[in-house]
């Protein structure tokens, strides 16, 4: 009776503990910028370095690597991160040459009194290598980016991954993120105009990537739908673009933009936007037969690789 009991409790005891995260951040290496020389980020010498690999116990490789960089005394800010496997996890991913290029750029086109917006984890980036105000700061982990077989383990992903990069930012901080996605999803002029409203009277660059409208779509899914997918870069431009237009027209589609992932893998984020017409955020990035040049709402100061880089204009 009394063997029956305890398996009896340890079964409800294994039924009501929750399952812990499905990998693990472990630190490899660590050191200044010149331990480092893969990573092009030899013109900012302040910085600190360290490198995790994502592990999964039943993985014998990580599924990820994740390099994160902070100045003295500052905060630790996720400054480059490779998926090693299909499905994304953790973060989209991006071109860290193209990211201190952008930087550089900013540095020279963006006064120093001025405020940037982007993404909280663009912004992040950003503010670390041009040393430029940003609205967001904090790692506010939004949204989860996780593939659909840990769908059960959210919460303890986001848990985790709050204890790995600290706290997720204020509650005003939140809020604004927030009105900054809405501003995205937004028609022109409305968005436009919750824009200038998140930054008052100050003069505000605001930076666009690609990857945010994967981003946007998972946190905004009522107001137009977005996927992606990895093609393989064969030197035929024209066979790649019937490539990316079959898939577009085969899964219902209307329209794609394209990122350069590698010198091997190009991605093609697809769009439908007949929900609800065009967003802000579509707009400002080149699309399939529509371009940023002919975007007049906005002051295009500068582009690199997939960063767009435009003025927001005084109330």
């Amino acid at each position: 009776m009394t063997g029956g009991l305890f398996l009896t409790g340890w079964c409800v005891y294994l039924w009501l503990k929750p399952l812990p995260a499905p990998y693990s951040y472990q630190l490899v290496d660590e050191g200044s910028i010149a331990r480092f020389k893969n990573l092009p980020l030899q013109s900012w010498p302040d910085l600190t370095i360290s490198k995790y690999e994502l592990r999964v116990d039943s993985v014998e490789k990580p599924i990820a690597i994740a390099y994160r960089a902070h100045k003295k005394e500052g905060q630790s800010v996720l400054i480059s991160w490779e998926n090693l496997v299909s499905e994304p996890i953790g973060e989209m991913g991006g071109d860290l040459s193209e990211l201190s290029m952008i930087a550089t750029d900013i540095t020279k086109y963006v006064p120093r009194d001025a405020v940037l917006l982007a993404w909280w984890d663009t912004s992040r980036q950003l503010g670390l290598l041009s040393d430029r105000n940003t609205i967001f700061t904090s790692h506010l982990g939004q949204p989860l980016i996780a593939p659909s077989y840990w769908k059960e383990r959210t919460d303890v992903i986001r848990t985790y991954e709050r204890q790995f990069w600290g706290a997720d930012g204020s509650p005003e901080e939140q809020k604004r993120f927030q009105q900054f996605v809405d501003a995205l999803v937004s028609e022109s002029s409305k968005g436009i105009a919750a824009l200038r409203e998140l930054v008052g009277s100050q003069e505000a660059y605001i930076v666009v990537h690609p990857a945010d409208l994967y981003k946007l779509g998972l946190m905004r899914p009522d107001r137009f739908d977005v996927a992606f997918k990895d093609f393989p870069l064969t030197g035929n431009v024209h066979g790649l673009a019937g490539q990316v237009k079959a898939w577009m027209k085969e899964n219902g589609y209307d329209t794609y933009t394209l990122q350069s992932l590698s010198e091997k893998v190009v991605r093609a984020y697809f769009l439908n936007e007949s929900k609800n017409g065009k967003i802000l955020l579509a707009q400002m990035l080149p699309l399939m037969n529509s371009t940023p040049v002919d975007f007049h709402a906005l002051q295009l100061v500068h582009k690199h690789g997939g960063y767009w880089v435009y003025k927001v204009p005084a109330a």
